[in-house]
């Protein structure tokens, strides 16, 4: 198993990824874009989500698939982000057909990203549904990482956090990505050293090459959040996709966004608290035509969490620095 061309969510065939950002908010918008509609689940395990269309991806309910899933910063603002993916797609005639009428369905997700330092003094009505619109138009197999779409103002504890993505192929022949925008109460590092939690899942020096420290801190198990700066209790949120090619029902597509929450065990610490609203969607394209057998859907399962905490930890490392940051990127902590 190694990753994929592009060490990307766009490895996944029939997975485009579009970013749109305002660097003086600190905010933006990412949309994994379907080029046909997919099968999609999602699970919360967080305690403080913000989402819209989730309830129609339950395995009981009737829409099977999903033309985008927006991932966006702004809080409950950027919730208007969906709609002007929905705008764009409807110019390109993209949706659930009802009669002569089609809806694109396009489920999302927020972080809470509007003290960060950016200027969120926007007016009667805040950018997210035209950042929305533009994600989709910049749709493409590569896009920017780090400090870039709904990563842009995203912090975690004492670094900046960011945009994220890895990918796997396996070795039956199925592809598996992740995007992620990291705004984690807790930490991605292990106590005060660069050294990342996803460590032993890293691939190819992806994310520094440092490995686990050793021997390890005496702080490595102090749990790190930005509860002491409040009311930072309220400034988090990790949302993510996770997308393969592999065939799906929706009831499995569930179990493998449940399956991809680990990554975020893997690689934040602490994760899924009562002040994340941690979430991941699931898609499945079904484009490898491949349809695993059991023992090929737990080793699917497996990918979907090693490859989602790469992705939490190449969030952080790639993150820039920028004018009026409140917390420094892992480069600068590190020295480089």
């Amino acid at each position: 198993m190694k990753p994929g061309p592009l060490n990307s969510i766009t490895d996944v065939a029939g997975i485009r990824v579009g970013n749109a950002e305002d660097h003086l908010l600190k905010s933006g918008v990412s949309v994994v874009l379907c080029e046909e509609p997919a099968v999609a689940a999602c699970q919360v395990l967080g305690g403080a989500p913000g989402t819209r269309e989730t309830d129609l991806l339950e395995p009981h309910n009737t829409v099977q698939a999903v033309d985008a899933i927006v991932l966006s910063g702004g809080s409950a603002f950027g919730l208007d982000a969906a709609s002007g993916a929905q705008a764009a797609l409807a110019e390109k005639g993209r949706g659930f057909a009802i009669g002569p009428v089609r809806v694109p369905i396009v489920p999302a997700a927020i972080l809470f990203d509007l003290l960060n330092g950016g200027n969120k003094d926007w007016g009667r009505y805040a950018p997210y549904r035209e950042l929305g619109y533009q994600a989709v138009l910049n749709a493409g197999s590569e896009f920017s990482t780090g400090t870039a779409g709904a990563g842009t103002g995203a912090l975690t504890a004492g670094l900046k956090g960011g945009l994220g993505t890895a990918s796997t192929q396996s070795r039956d022949g199925v592809s598996i990505g992740a995007l992620v925008a990291v705004n984690a109460l807790g930490s991605a590092t292990v106590g005060t050293t660069p050294h990342f939690w996803a460590a032993p899942f890293e691939e190819d020096g992806e994310f520094g090459d440092l490995g686990l420290p050793h021997p390890f801190p005496a702080d490595a198990r102090q749990v790190r959040t930005k509860m002491g700066d409040a009311p930072a209790e309220m400034r988090n949120t990790t949302i993510a996709v996770i997308a393969t090619d592999a065939v799906l029902s929706k009831a499995e597509a569930k179990r493998l966004a449940i399956a991809a929450h680990d990554g975020f065990a893997r690689a934040l610490w602490p994760s899924h608290t009562p002040f994340d609203g941690d979430i991941v969607f699931a898609l499945a394209t079904g484009k490898s035509g491949i349809k695993p057998d059991e023992r090929g859907f737990v080793t699917l399962c497996a990918l979907a969490a090693s490859t989602m905490a790469r992705a939490i930890a190449r969030g952080v490392h790639d993150a820039t620095a920028a004018k009026g940051d409140l917390m420094p990127t892992w480069s600068q902590r590190r020295g480089g």
